[in-house]
């Protein structure tokens, strides 16, 4: 147990403090309406499998989000008690229950019949295990298809092991495979197998949840040297370093380097810290707008200050230098009208990124928009326009946080499920119209 996790006595006591709202701003705050008054009011009563039920009827990922949501802009930061300062650590709540379950095994599996329609689901990150979950609960038959070794998405990949242990993951997909959910890894959908190859197969419907593998580019001199290097590239191979599955030297970035993250989302906040992590001397941000506007947690930002990472606010890249082929200079920065060049062993770009093609290239009546996002419909929410392929979180460019790609995947989830029900029954009518005949 870290040294950041609640007792029993801890969390009962930390519980007791909610007020119970009527109207729960908390409620409010949380993009996927999880009843956190319910569940907090069973665990000051030590009802702890209460709690988990209530959780488990909003969210399959208790325990991730217990750890990576943005409390403090939602459940946490509406909390009534938070204008005195103390409002309730709803995640770190959240945390301990679903960390009890997985330790005591509480709360029994309940495998539902599965006769409802069989889901193709491509992509396992919090949108294909959202949807995964949900929809194996109600009845379908899902299998998930995912190009990396392990499950787990960006949740396995590209959030680091100090902010979201890879062991809880795997705990997480374990209890949606106890639901009947079956792992196709290894398995690229536009290179090993097609949507049409899936339909063929006998799936009512396909959910396309494969996320943005493609990084933006900005228009800058030097950036196309090996030394510029993808934040989700970059913490992909740490986390596959720390995995054993590569050695240390494939990693490259740390052991003494003067390190450059440009981007101060959440993304860029943990590309620094974690090359930080990995021996770099030195780590600076550079962003260019100022501090209010950074998209980070002010918590993250925070964090990265005290471990010794520095920020550049309004700073522009004008060019990048390199001694040769294989070794980077300097990088010279526009500095608040200031141009200064600095050393530099690496840069690591964490500016955003784009969907890859491979599906929508090798399968027809998938309409994208001029950047290569998906376009969905409303009605029935999430299907594209393919007839039975629907597509949510990263890849529609909706989301944008792990509870947020939630969301958006619980209500496709919805899409499917009244899609496959609205086919199977027009097929039972006609089937029987013609059995008349």
């Amino acid at each position: 147990m870290s040294s950041n996790d609640y007792t029993i006595k801890e969390a009962i006591a930390e519980a007791k403090r909610c007020l119970h709202c009527k109207v729960p701003a908390c409620k409010k705050g949380c993009p996927i309406s999880n009843d956190i008054p319910d569940w907090i009011a069973e665990l000051a009563k030590g009802n702890f499998g209460n709690a988990l039920q209530i959780i488990n009827g909003r969210s399959n990922l208790p325990a991730v989000c217990g750890r990576v949501c943005a409390h403090e802009k939602q459940c946490e930061g509406n909390c009534v008690l938070g204008k005195k300062g103390e409002h309730i650590n709803i995640g770190k709540l959240e945390r301990f229950i679903a960390d009890f379950d997985s330790a005591t095994r509480m709360t029994p599996v309940m495998i539902p019949q599965k006769g409802r329609g069989k889901i193709a689901v491509i992509g396992s990150g919090p949108a294909g295990l959202t949807i995964a979950g949900d929809l194996s609960r109600q009845g379908f038959s899902v299998e998930i298809f995912e190009m990396e070794s392990e499950p787990g998405g960006v949740l396995m990949y590209g959030i680091p092991e100090y902010r979201l242990p890879k062991d809880v993951v795997r705990t997480e997909i374990k209890k949606i495979e106890k639901l009947g959910v079956r792992f196709h890894l290894n398995t690229v959908v536009g290179e090993n197998l097609t949507i049409d190859d899936l339909f063929a197969q006998g799936f009512d419907a396909i959910f396309m949840g494969t996320g943005t593998g493609v990084p933006n580019r900005l228009d800058i001199p030097g950036l196309n040297h090996q030394g510029v290097r993808q934040a989700i590239r970059f913490l992909r191979r740490v986390s596959l370093y720390e995995n054993g599955n590569i050695s240390r030297e494939e990693v490259i970035v740390g052991d003494g380097d003067k390190v450059f993250v440009v981007g101060c989302g959440n993304t860029g906040i943990d590309a620094a810290r974690t090359a930080l992590r990995m021996g770099s001397s030195e780590v600076t941000v550079v962003y260019h707008k100022d501090m209010e506007q950074m998209s980070a947690l002010k918590s993250e930002y925070e964090e990265a200050l005290s471990e010794g990472v520095r920020f550049l606010w309004n700073t522009e890249i004008v060019r990048i230098e390199a001694e040769n082929d294989e070794k980077l200079k300097s990088i010279i920065l526009n500095i608040n009208g200031e141009v200064k060049e600095l050393p530099a062993d690496h840069i690591v770009m964490a500016i955003g990124s784009a969907p890859a093609a491979r599906i929508v290239s090798t399968t027809k009546g998938i309409d994208v928009d001029e950047k290569g996002y998906v376009l969905t419909r409303e009605n029935p929410y999430g299907m594209t326009t393919r007839k039975g392929v629907f597509a949510g979180g990263d890849v529609t460019n909706r989301p944008a946080t792990v509870v947020h790609a939630m969301r958006d995947a619980k209500n496709v989830a919805e899409g499917i499920a009244r899609y496959v029900d609205a086919v199977r029954l027009i097929e039972t009518i006609n089937s029987e119209t013609v059995s008349h005949e």
